[in-house]
């Protein structure tokens, strides 16, 4: 496999075709580290007597952080829907919406993280797909998580973004946007945060800010 492409401020597209990712599948991976996970490895990883019992007081101390991916869906024939964990809307991926969210992990502990799967040979349906991130359960925000999207496709070329420059109190994050420019797709790096409104979710918020029209409403997983 190559060496991954990191989509940054100063260089933040890239086509997908270019890199011979015009067909097949590609897989959207979120990963993070829990500040619980990783004060409980910490613990582990502790010596002596006094260093496990703080370390382990530390990670009974940390909060759980729930991070969910998601995807905005908008299509050509002016057709909008959202795959997410959030009220069960996993998609399909041979399908409509053919995009589709594998497993939802609640802890940042699994080694694979979160999955979507978008089916590029159904490209041609697609007008904007908004790759997006949110927090749905635990308190804090998203600094020192260390949460990193990757794109990878069939044949191995992997693009980057990193969720690494969060203000304080962002509970949401417009990753990147992937749209058709001349006829081909396009990843452009967006990470875009948004902090909780009064009367608006975070949903609502990251929906108006890309004018996609999308409505609303409370959703449990």
């Amino acid at each position: 496999m190559s060496a991954p492409v990191i989509l940054t401020k100063g260089s933040p597209t890239v086509s997908l075709a270019k890199h011979g990712a015009a067909s097949g599948l590609i897989r959207v991976n979120l990963n993070w580290a829990s500040p619980k996970t990783a004060a409980e490895r910490r613990a582990t990883e502790a010596t002596g007597f006094f260093g496990r019992m703080k370390a382990s007081l530390r990670a009974g101390a940390a909060k759980e952080v729930d991070l969910d991916l998601g995807c905005m869906i908008l299509l050509a024939d002016g057709g909008k829907t959202v795959v997410q964990a959030l009220g069960n809307s996993f998609g399909s991926v041979h399908g409509y919406p053919y995009v589709a969210l594998d497993a939802d992990d609640r802890t940042g502990a699994s080694a694979g993280g979160e999955n979507l799967v978008i089916n590029l040979d159904h490209q041609a349906e697609f007008k904007k797909l908004l790759l997006f991130v949110y927090i749905y359960g635990g308190s804090g925000d998203f600094r020192g998580l260390d949460a990193v999207t990757s794109l990878v496709s069939d044949r191995g070329d992997r693009f980057e973004v990193h969720l690494d420059d969060s203000p304080p109190g962002a509970r949401g994050c417009a990753i990147a946007l992937i749209k058709r420019q001349r006829g081909e797709l396009v990843v452009e790096r967006e990470v875009r945060w948004f902090t909780p409104q009064q009367g608006v979710s975070v949903h609502e918020a990251i929906s108006r800010a890309y004018r996609l029209g999308m409505s609303w409403t409370p959703g449990r997983k």
